[in-house]
């Protein structure tokens, strides 16, 4: 068994980077049983109801990596079964329910993505990833009873989400109401010391708390961390705006992806998606510009999921394709039918674009190039051969073979 280390300047690097905001019931007290020798068992838990994962997700594992590295035991917890449920937490209206089939493939994609965030090599302390189904679909009426007895009605329908529904006069669902404690009850069924959580999951988590204490007759500790949102605008990391940094993406995407970040988010991506200490972020944000210093964030978050080779390579790329207009060095290639087509067909036929509503929207912007060439009009079809070099939007580069 790994011994636990205590140093006191990891620990206090861990606790003040940035990325945990809170800590309850005490930060003191946790600091106290980080330094006492004891190994703790921490866990995260997710409900994987979408297939891809952002660099806000990802900060999670990398802080619980930091723990698995100091020598606690670690859990990612997939919430097979509480998906199903959908967790109404910041929901104005009731989540659509998953089957667990529909689960259980996001689980799929996401341990494939989370692989060059955790040590699941480490033969003598790997993370362990457990799913709630096992325990919470065992459950028999009479627990649920003996559970809900430990909360009132009162406590939740304190929460934001709920009082907002009501003013609205929209439903709230009386399985929304057990999400809470059936999260709560994940606490028991692993005997954690430790949870963490992003802040909008304190209340689940503060409920696996209290039946953690009430069942177990033992404190959990709930480490909240940051939902990593603009300073400037407020707004958290999403797909649906196009503010997110994506798992899934080749590293030419990942590392453009993160130098169309805005500046105020490069400290922010700094202190929470890289492995550098505070001290060396705090030298690169005083002695770059802001360019520089997103170059170097780039470079260092994309080899992390693709390698320093790859990451290099894209940050080459990114170079030829946006201060020098060239072509990036390595594109995909595609076999396409030599002649006339239709471009908005092309863009569909090299999966650049998913509908003909979003490729005439492209074209019409100008974001369709033929060798450089801007294509004028969908309407008209275009005549390509082997060689030829498609662009579409800034980053998205293919030959025809």
């Amino acid at each position: 068994m790994p011994k636990v280390n205590t140093d006191p300047k990891q620990i206090q690097e861990l606790l003040d980077r940035g990325t945990i905001v809170e800590i309850l019931p005490k930060k003191e007290d946790f600091e106290k049983k980080l330094l006492s020798g004891e190994k703790l068992k921490l866990y995260i838990g997710f409900d994987a109801t979408a297939p891809t994962l952002h660099l806000s997700h990802a900060k999670n594992f990398i802080l619980l990596e930091k723990f698995r590295k100091l020598g606690h035991e670690v859990i990612i917890l997939f919430g097979d079964f509480t998906a199903r449920i959908g967790d109404p937490t910041g929901e104005s209206k009731t989540r659509k329910q998953l089957t667990r089939k529909d689960v259980l493939n996001n689980v799929k994609k996401w341990k494939k993505l989370i692989r060059p965030l955790m040590g699941f090599s480490d033969k003598i302390n790997p993370p362990k990833i457990m799913y709630n189904n096992d325990w919470l679909a065992k459950l028999k009426l009479e627990d649920l009873m003996k559970l809900a007895s430990n909360f009132t009605v009162q406590q939740t329908i304190e929460r934001d989400m709920f009082q907002k529904r009501l003013k609205e006069n929209k439903p709230i669902h009386l399985h929304e109401f057990l999400y809470p404690m059936l999260q709560g009850y994940d606490s028991v069924a692993m005997d954690v010391d430790v949870e963490i959580c992003g802040t909008d999951q304190i209340f689940n988590a503060l409920a696996g708390r209290t039946l953690q204490r009430k069942i177990n007759n033992k404190e959990k500790f709930v480490v909240a961390v940051t939902l990593m949102e603009n300073p400037k605008t407020g707004e958290l990391m999403s797909k649906s705006k196009g503010t997110g940094v994506f798992l899934d993406v080749s590293a030419n995407d990942m590392y453009g992806q993160i130098m169309s970040q805005p500046d105020e988010m490069i400290e922010i991506l700094f202190i929470h998606n890289t492995h550098l200490s505070l001290n060396e972020i705090k030298k690169i944000i005083q002695a770059a510009n802001p360019k520089d210093a997103k170059l170097r964030l780039a470079l260092e978050i994309t080899k992390i999921f693709h390698s320093e080779k790859k990451a290099q390579l894209a940050a080459d790329n990114f170079t030829k394709v946006f201060s020098k207009k060239e072509n990036p060095d390595e594109m995909p290639e595609f076999n396409v039918q030599i002649g006339k087509i239709s471009p908005i067909d092309l863009l569909i036929k090299l999966k650049f674009i998913s509908s003909k509503g979003e490729a005439r929207r492209l074209i019409d912007g100008g974001g369709m190039r033929l060798n450089k060439e801007k294509i004028a009009s969908w309407k008209d079809d275009i005549n390509i051969k082997s060689g030829d070099i498609i662009q579409a939007g800034k980053r998205k580069f293919a030959k025809i073979k």
